[in-house]
C-alpha cells in the first residue's frame, strides 16, 4: 500500500473529506497502525483513523470502508484536558518565574458573566492545560514532510510517501524528494531507519551511501514504482 502525504482522503460512500496529515508508525516492528487525517480547511480536525479502516491506498488517494458520519466518530489526534495545580505546583511555578524561566500557562475556570471575572475567581482551583495523542504507545505520528539526516548529519531530503507491503502493512521504503523545482527523489530501505520522530528521520548510514542510490523516476502517471 502507498501512503501520499497530503493524500486525498475518500469515504465509503464517495465523499472527500480531507487529506493525510501523518501516518503512525510502530518504530520496533516498522508497521503502519493508522493514518491522521486532516478535515477542513479554515478549521482543522485531525482524526485518528486505523489501518484497518482502510480499504485502498495509492496514486494519491485512500479509500475508507467507513462514511463520513463514521469518520466524525473516530478520536481527534490530540486532546486538550485540564488538570487541577495544587499549592506546591503553584509554589513551584512561582518560583521558576522568578528565576526568570517561563512558568506553565495556568488559568481559572472561565466565567460568561464578564470579562474581568477570571480576575476575580481566586478562590477557584488554577488549571493547567495537556494535550495528549491519541495513538497506541510507543508509536510516532510522522508529520508531513518530516526532515531525513544521514548518519554524518547530512540533510538528504523530506519525506513524501510511505511505502509498505501488501501483506502486513509494513513499512519497506520512504520516497524522499529534495530540491525546489526539479525534486530528486530516491527510496530509502526502511532497514536503513535508525531513529524516528515526528519531524525528522535518522538514518543509520551516511549521506555518501544515499548518494548512490538510484534516482526513482516516476511513472506515466507521475508516481514512482511500488515496492514490496
Amino acid at each position: 500500500m502507498q501512503f501520499d502525504q497530503g493524500a486525498s482522503i475518500f469515504t465509503a460512500d464517495g465523499q472527500e473529506v480531507g487529506h493525510i496529515d501523518r501516518v503512525v508508525i510502530d518504530p520496533k516492528t516498522k508497521e503502519v497502525t493508522h493514518v491522521v487525517v486532516r478535515k477542513g480547511f479554515l478549521f482543522f480536525k485531525d482524526k485518528v483513523v486505523p489501518i484497518d479502516l482502510i480499504a485502498a491506498g495509492k496514486e494519491g488517494r485512500i479509500t475508507l470502508h467507513i462514511d463520513k458520519d463514521k469518520l466524525e466518530q473516530l478520536p481527534d489526534f490530540e486532546e486538550t484536558y485540564f488538570v487541577v495545580l495544587n499549592e506546591k505546583e503553584l509554589g513551584r511555578d512561582a518560583e521558576s518565574a522568578a528565576r526568570g524561566n517561563a512558568p506553565s500557562l495556568y488559568w481559572y475556570p472561565p466565567y460568561l458573566e464578564t470579562p474581568l471575572a477570571p480576575m476575580a475567581s481566586f478562590r477557584q482551583p488554577a488549571y493547567v492545560a495537556e494535550t495528549r495523542t491519541n495513538i497506541p504507545k510507543d508509536t510516532v505520528a510522522v508529520a508531513e514532510g518530516a526532515r531525513v539526516i544521514t548518519r554524518d548529519g547530512q540533510y538528504v531530503g523530506n519525506v513524501e510517501q510511505v511505502l509498505t507491503n501488501s501483506r502486513a502493512d509494513r513499512v519497506t521504503h520512504f520516497l524522499i524528494a529534495r530540491g525546489l523545482l526539479k525534486k530528486e527523489k530516491k527510496l530509502i530501505p526502511a532497514g536503513w531507519l535508525d531513529r524516528l520522530g515526528e519531524d525528522e528521520l535518522r538514518l543509520a548510514v551516511g549521506s555518501s551511501t544515499v548518494e548512490r542510490l538510484p534516482v526513482v523516476e516516476p511513472d506515466v502517471r507521475g508516481y514512482p514504482p511500488h515496492s514490496t
